[in-house]
C-alpha cells in the first residue's frame, strides 16, 4: 500500500461503528437490487444495516486482501441510509434504486467527496455538485458508498494504477490485473463490496474490466447518458455506464442514468429513443430467431489464447441452443482501410476546458500537472505526448462528435450495410482474446477487442460472463448493436446469462474474513 493510500483510507475505520452488521442474516454475496428490495419490504433488512454490512466487508477485505479497489468511503453513507429508512417508514414505498449502494469511479464528480481521476494533482478536491449521472442515481434513492480506484487520468485499458491509490488487483487472482481504467469499480463489484457500480468507457474501460471480473458491463450509445461532471479523457469518445453482477441490475441502473441533461447537449439526441423501462426487455427466450453475426476477426485473433477461443465456440453453441441463428463468419468490407484514421482526441484541450469550468480545482492545466510532477512515472511519456504538437497523421482538436465525424460516419455506414446485407440483428465476439495479464506484465498480448466497433461508431455494446480460462480467470462475450439498441442488447444478454449462469464470485472473497 502506498503512503497516499494509507492517508486516504485512514478515516475508514472511524466510519465503521461497532455492531455494524446487526442483521447479518442477509447474505451480501451476489445480492441484487431485487433481493435487497425484497428484504427491505419484508423487514428482514434495513438500509442502515445493508450499508454497514458493506462497509464491514470493505474494511475486512479490500486492504487486508491487497485488492485496493476502494479509494475512499463516503462518510455520509450511513447517514444517507438512515434518511432512506425514515423515508420508507413514512411513505411505505421504495424509490427505484432505494438503498442501492453504488461504487463510483473516481472520475465522476461527487458533491463534497474527493474526486481525483486517479491523480495526486487533484488530491483534496471536493466538487460542489454531482456529475449528472450521480445526481440521477441519488434522486432515485441510491447511495454513493465509495469511490473506486482507476487508471490515472483513465489512460490505460490494461491496468488500474493511480498516483492517488496505487495498483488495484483482480479478485479472481490477486497476481493479475482487473484491466483498466474502471478496474477499481470492477474489482469492488466482483468481490461484493458494493451492489452496483459506475464506470466510464473511452475505448474499453467499462467492458474490459467487466470481462476480466465476470461482470455485466454496458457501454451505452454515445449521448444516451450525460458526460457532464466526468473528468474527460477524449470527450468525444467518453461515455458513462453501469457495471453490475447481473443483466437485470444493469437494466435497472440504465433506467435511471439514461436521458437528456442540459449539461451535455449531445444527450438531446436520445429523445424518443428511451423506453419507459429497460427491464421489460428481460426475456429468457430473448434469443429465439435472432440472427447473430460472428465477428471472426476477433474470435480468431492471431495472438489469442486457445482457451478463450474454445470458450467462444461453446458460447456460440449456447446461443444456437437458445434459439439464435448464427451467421458465421460476419465481416465488414474494407474494414482495415475504414479503421485507419478513426481516433480523434485531444486530452490536453479536453482537460484544460474541463478544469477551466472548475476554478476551485487544485490545478488548472495539463501543463501544470506535468510541471508539478504529480503523476505516476510510467505515464510521463503519455503526458508529454499530449502536450507536444500532434504528429502529421494524428487527429486532434477540433474533433467533431461521433455523429458528425466523416471517418466515423463512413465506418458506421459500412457496418450498417454489412449487417443489413447479412440480415444480422447483433454482432458477437470475445471481449478480450487473452486472459488478464499478471501485475507488472506489459508485454504479453493484450487481446483487447473493444477499441473500434463500439467507440468509433457510437453504438452500444454489452459484455456478459462466458466462462473461465485457466480454471479461475473470467472471460466475457460482447453483444454489439446499432445506436439506441440497448433494449435489444439487454434482451439477448439476459437470455444468454439465464441459459448459462457463468457468473460466480471469486473464491477468496466468498467469506467475510479471508
Amino acid at each position: 500500500m502506498t503512503p497516499t493510500t494509507r492517508l486516504l483510507l485512514a478515516p475508514i475505520a472511524s466510519l465503521l461503528v461497532a455492531g455494524a452488521a446487526t442483521a447479518a442474516s442477509f447474505d451480501l454475496q451476489e445480492a441484487s437490487i431485487d433481493t435487497v428490495h425484497a428484504a427491505l419490504r419484508s423487514g428482514e433488512l434495513s438500509c442502515r444495516t445493508l450499508v454497514d454490512q458493506y462497509l464491514t466487508r470493505i474494511r475486512a477485505l479490500d486492504q487486508p486482501m491487497r485488492l485496493n479497489a476502494i479509494v475512499m468511503i463516503n462518510p455520509e453513507a450511513s447517514l444517507d441510509a438512515d434518511h432512506l429508512d425514515n423515508d420508507y417508514r413514512r411513505t411505505g414505498s421504495l424509490k427505484p434504486l432505494h438503498c442501492v449502494p453504488v461504487i463510483v469511479k473516481d472520475n465522476y464528480e461527487t458533491r463534497g467527496l474527493q474526486t481525483t481521476a486517479g491523480s495526486l494533482a487533484l488530491k483534496g478536491w471536493l466538487p460542489d455538485t454531482d456529475a449528472d449521472m450521480v445526481a440521477r442515481l441519488r434522486a432515485a434513492g441510491a447511495i454513493v458508498l465509495a469511490k473506486s480506484n482507476m487508471a490515472e487520468w483513465a489512460f490505460s485499458p490494461y491496468l488500474t494504477e493511480s498516483s492517488i491509490a496505487g495498483i488495484t488487483r483482480n479478485p479472481y487472482d490477486l497476481e493479475r490485473v482487473p484491466a483498466g481504467s474502471s478496474g477499481g469499480t470492477a474489482a469492488a463489484i466482483a468481490a461484493n463490496l458494493g451492489l452496483v457500480g459506475l464506470g466510464t468507457d473511452t475505448g474499453n474501460s467499462i467492458r474490459g474490466p467487466s470481462s476480466h471480473n465476470a461482470l455485466v458491463g454496458l457501454r451505452p450509445t454515445l449521448g444516451l447518458t450525460s458526460r457532464h461532471g466526468i473528468v474527460p479523457l477524449f470527450v468525444h469518445n467518453d461515455v458513462g455506464g453501469p457495471m453490475t453482477r447481473t443483466v437485470a441490475d444493469a437494466a435497472a441502473v440504465l433506467n435511471i442514468v439514461a436521458g437528456a441533461e442540459t449539461g451535455d447537449p449531445l444527450t438531446a439526441r436520445s429523445a424518443g429513443h428511451i423506453p419507459p423501462d429497460y427491464r421489460r426487455f428481460l426475456d429468457r427466450d430473448g434469443l429465439k430467431g435472432v440472427r447473430i453475426g460472428v465477428f471472426r476477426r476477433y474470435v480468431d485473433a492471431p495472438m489469442g489464447d486457445p482457451e478463450i477461443h474454445a470458450l467462444t465456440g461453446r458460447a456460440l453453441n449456447d446461443l444456437r441452443t437458445a434459439g439464435a441463428e448464427i451467421v458465421d463468419p460476419f465481416d465488414v468490407e474494407d474494414f482495415d482501410a475504414l479503421t485507419q484514421n478513426l481516433w480523434c482526441g485531444d486530452f490536453e484541450s479536453d482537460l484544460n476546458r474541463y478544469l477551466a469550468g472548475h476554478p476551485k480545482a487544485p490545478v488548472h492545466t495539463l501543463a501544470e500537472v506535468q510541471r508539478l510532477g504529480l503523476y505516476l512515472p510510467h505515464i510521463d511519456g503519455e503526458l508529454k505526448a499530449a502536450l507536444a504538437p500532434p504528429a502529421a497523421d494524428e487527429r486532434r482538436s477540433p474533433c467533431t462528435d461521433v455523429w458528425s465525424d466523416a471517418p466515423k460516419i463512413a465506418f458506421r455506414e459500412a457496418l450498417t450495410a454489412a449487417m443489413t446485407s447479412a440480415h444480422v440483428d447483433v454482432i458477437v465476439y470475445p471481449t478480450w482474446s487473452n486472459p488478464p495479464r499478471r501485475v507488472g506484465d506489459l508485454d504479453s498480448p493484450p487481446g483487447d477487442n473493444s477499441q473500434i466497433l463500439s467507440p468509433q461508431t457510437g453504438w452500444p455494446a454489452i459484455t456478459v460472463p462466458m466462462g473461465y480460462t485457466h480454471a479461475v480467470l473470467p472471460a466475457g462475450l460482447t453483444f454489439l448493436g446499432p445506436a439506441y439498441s440497448e433494449g435489444r442488447l439487454l434482451r439477448y444478454a439476459y437470455a444468454y446469462e439465464q441459459a448459462t449462469h457463468h457468473r460466480k464470485p471469486p473464491d477468496a472473497f466468498r467469506a467475510m474474513q479471508p
